[in-house]
C-alpha cells in the first residue's frame, strides 16, 4: 500500500438520540464535540438521528402495512376502471 493515501482510523462515539443509545467505534470522521466514554476518555462525538438501535427492521417494531385499506380507498376516491371494449 501506498504511504500517506489513506485517512487516519481512530475511536470515535456515535449517539443515537432516538434510543439513547451509543457505540464506540473505529471511524474516519472528525468531529469537534467530544465526550467521555465510560472507561473515562474523551472521544469525538456524532450525533446520528437512527441506527441499530432504533431502526424498525432491527428492533423489531416495523408496522404492517394496509395494502387492502389503500387500495380500497383509491377506488372510492377514482372509481374502478371501466373493463376494456373488444
Amino acid at each position: 500500500m501506498k504511504p500517506r493515501i489513506h485517512p487516519v482510523s481512530r475511536p470515535v462515539v456515535f449517539r443515537d438520540r432516538a434510543a439513547d443509545a451509543a457505540f464506540l467505534i473505529h471511524s474516519t470522521a472528525q468531529s469537534a464535540q467530544r465526550v467521555e466514554w465510560e472507561d473515562g476518555n474523551t472521544y469525538p462525538v456524532f450525533d446520528v438521528e437512527i441506527s441499530s438501535a432504533s431502526h424498525p427492521f432491527y428492533t423489531g417494531t416495523s408496522r404492517v402495512l394496509d395494502t387492502a385499506g389503500r387500495v380500497e380507498r383509491f377506488e372510492r376516491r377514482y372509481g374502478t376502471a371501466a373493463p376494456a371494449r373488444s
